[in-house]
């Protein structure tokens, strides 16, 4: 299989748990500028060394920049790209260790928080890799009686658990690893809705398992496979449905928290159909803001159908 080909779930994770104590550490003692100078190699190795990752980042830019001309006013590239990418992780680190406190955290749909907060059903939050999934931590502790139970690929959800655990003993998160979503599973994430628990799963990577549970939607101008496994899972749970995006501007995150279904239904006739209205419905929405934050949309691999030739020019 070649790089191009390569799916998403085959790449090296970009770090470890070694890794990520280390960083922790150097936070610890230097700050973060000390965190910046040390992200300083590490983000340029990863950018001379990881050229599927260039060329994704390329083409999304490049893809951004036609369908939203305005976005060339960010001054789009993709070193600022990996960059924001590394101080993007430094907050993930911030976040497990109870660093992101209210004032760090502007809730900019307050309506749509209020209607969580009053609600005593559980739900579905669909998120994304754009910005930074982590500070939904920020939505458990403005709304203390929440839990969240966030949907994850990697092979390292226990230990990264255990890692949240250490740094911070009121951690309001668990992660649960899921490669292919099997009856038990879908059982288990009933019974914790119904308790009135928040299930979020991002929604936008093709399934790990395989390409067949996927829709062909347009996205910044060119089809695009997006995974269907959240809006199934969503439809079978019954339950209401949100979008949540966690944007960075001006050293605040700003999350955004809006209604996607009060509950998602699907009839046999047309359940394909249906399908495929939600999965794009999601995109657009995906790609409003990712007008909004053009560096913070973080998919380091081939994301669309046909390479663009922008990739060649901008590499």
């Amino acid at each position: 299989m070649t790089d191009a080909k390569k799916h998403w779930s085959g790449v090296a994770e970009a770090g470890s748990l070694f890794g990520m104590r280390f960083l922790l550490l150097v936070y610890r003692l230097f700050g973060r500028w000390g965190f910046r100078l040390i992200l300083l190699p590490v983000i340029s190795y990863f950018y001379l060394t990881r050229r599927q990752a260039r060329q994704a980042s390329a083409e999304y830019l490049a893809r951004l920049s036609k369908t939203f001309p305005q976005s060339h006013q960010a001054g789009l590239s993709t070193v600022r790209h990996f960059w924001c990418f590394g101080e993007i992780l430094l907050d993930k680190l911030l976040v497990w260790m109870g660093r992101i406190h209210r004032e760090d955290v502007v809730f900019a749909t307050p309506d749509a928080f209020e209607e969580v907060d009053r609600s005593t059903r559980g739900g579905v939050i669909l998120v994304s890799h754009l910005g930074n999934t982590e500070v939904c931590s920020a939505l458990a502790h403005q709304l203390p009686n929440i839990k969240i139970t966030m949907l994850v690929h990697t092979r390292h959800a226990e230990k990264f658990n255990t890692l949240m655990q250490q740094t911070n003993s009121n951690a309001c998160i668990n992660l649960m690893q899921v490669t292919d979503m099997t009856p038990a599973t879908a059982m288990l994430l009933s019974e914790r809705v119904a308790a009135g628990e928040y299930v979020v799963i991002a929604a936008d990577r093709t399934p790990v398992s395989g390409a067949d549970r996927t829709s062909m939607v347009d996205f910044l101008g060119a089809k695009a496979n997006f995974p269907q496994g959240a809006f199934i899972l969503a439809g079978l749970l019954g339950c209401p449905v949100y979008l949540l995006f966690c944007l960075k501007h001006e050293q605040q995150y700003h999350l955004y928290l809006e209604p996607f279904a009060a509950q998602i239904r699907f009839n046999r006739r047309n359940r394909s159909e249906q399908v495929q209205s939600s999965v794009q419905t999601y995109a657009k929405r995906l790609e409003h803001y990712c007008q909004l934050a053009p560096l913070q949309w973080f998919n380091f691999f081939p994301f669309w159908q046909v390479v663009s030739p922008a990739n060649e020019s901008q590499d």
